[in-house]
């Protein structure tokens, strides 16, 4: 099963410069293991315990996996996953 996984700019020194890189996993928690097997240190980026980073989204196909089942969220062949740094900020 190949899922094609966009990689942020801030986490591309794990992935060789690569801006995605393919993975496998019949679930988030699954390929997350799958990338940090072959992109070592890259999974403690994205997820903390059995949840995801606070500032750190995930897509699945252009839709949020928080509103899903989060790192739970199941995956089919040729899904893509978008891994996305959160934006803070802004004028008070």
């Amino acid at each position: 099963m190949a899922i094609e996984v966009r990689i942020p700019t801030i986490l591309r020194t794990y992935t060789g410069g690569a801006k995605a890189v393919e993975g496998s996993g019949d679930t988030l928690a699954e390929l997350f293991a799958d990338l940090e097997s072959r992109h070592s240190g890259i999974k403690e980026r994205i997820v903390e315990g059995d949840q995801l980073r606070r500032f750190v989204n995930v897509y699945l196909n252009d839709e949020d996996v928080r509103f899903l089942d989060g790192i739970s969220t199941k995956l089919s062949d040729g899904d893509n996953v978008t891994i996305l740094p959160a934006v803070a900020g802004g004028m008070v």
